[in-house]
């Protein structure tokens, strides 16, 4: 049977990880029933990169990757700005995860309740399209935490499905006091998750996984904290790329 092609859309998604406990948890999200994609299925914060995005505009706006990630920009390759940035917008639209650092240096957190007021506002006006991101860090003086986002693999939807995303995942630590939630738009909810836990709850059918998603729980599994992830995270090593293939209809 003849499969149109569809057209292969850049996204980014960033898996964000905290401690817990002597282990360490990610935030999952849980997409609305009537999302056209991924509908009722949890999923890491992430999206289309738009294409301004790429512009050198964000230079002005965002801390310099360090050392330890110049292979990560290698396999990303020219267009890297562009990944890195629209994974911290997805954060925070998303996920109410900002990954900036104030006008002293800090990461941002959500303790001053007036300040997390305010970017909340900033945030459902991202969402609308009222406002860019760089916008928001020009009239709050912050800067984008390139150097805390971890360039982690890349999946290439199959042929054959309705949507095609070329997706970079990264993985990036929370900051302390940012608690992430569901924006009750595109997200309904959002939990702190052990990703084995996750994968228990799929199993018993209580947790909707894409395969994809499924496949990045269980390479996430294998580690036991933050610090143990971020040492394989920052060692040098091989980039993935999959390019999973759909079942062919009569073959094994």
């Amino acid at each position: 049977m003849y499969l149109p092609v569809q057209p292969i859309r850049p996204a980014a998604t960033v898996i964000l990880v905290r401690d817990c406990d002597g282990d360490y948890e990610i935030l999952m999200l849980r997409r609305t029933h009537d999302a056209a994609f991924a509908g009722g299925m949890y999923v890491f914060p992430g999206g289309r990169v738009d294409a301004d995005d790429h512009l050198h505009r964000y230079d002005r706006y965002r801390r310099e990757p360090s050392a330890a990630q110049t292979d990560q920009l290698r396999a990303v390759g020219d267009e890297w700005r562009g990944f890195w940035i629209a994974g911290i917008r997805e954060s925070f639209e998303e996920a109410d995860v900002f990954l900036a650092y104030d006008e002293a240096g800090r990461l941002i957190d959500h303790d001053d309740a007036e300040t997390h007021a305010r970017l909340e506002r900033y945030r459902h006006a991202l969402h609308a399209g009222e406002i860019g991101l760089d916008e928001i860090c020009a009239r709050e003086r912050l800067t984008l935490a390139t150097d805390r986002v971890h360039f982690f693999n890349r999946w290439i939807t199959p042929e054959g499905r309705p949507r095609r995303f070329d997706t970079r995942f990264f993985v990036a630590v929370a900051p302390p006091g940012q608690k992430g939630r569901h924006d009750a738009k595109e997200t309904v909810d959002s939990v702190w998750i052990r990703p084995a836990d996750a994968l228990d709850k799929h199993e018993r059918g209580e947790f909707g996984l894409m395969a994809v998603t499924k496949r990045q729980l269980e390479s996430l599994a294998g580690f036991n904290s933050v610090a143990e992830l971020e040492a394989m995270i920052l060692a040098p090593r091989e980039y993935d790329t999959y390019r999973p293939l759909l079942p062919v209809a009569g073959n094994d």
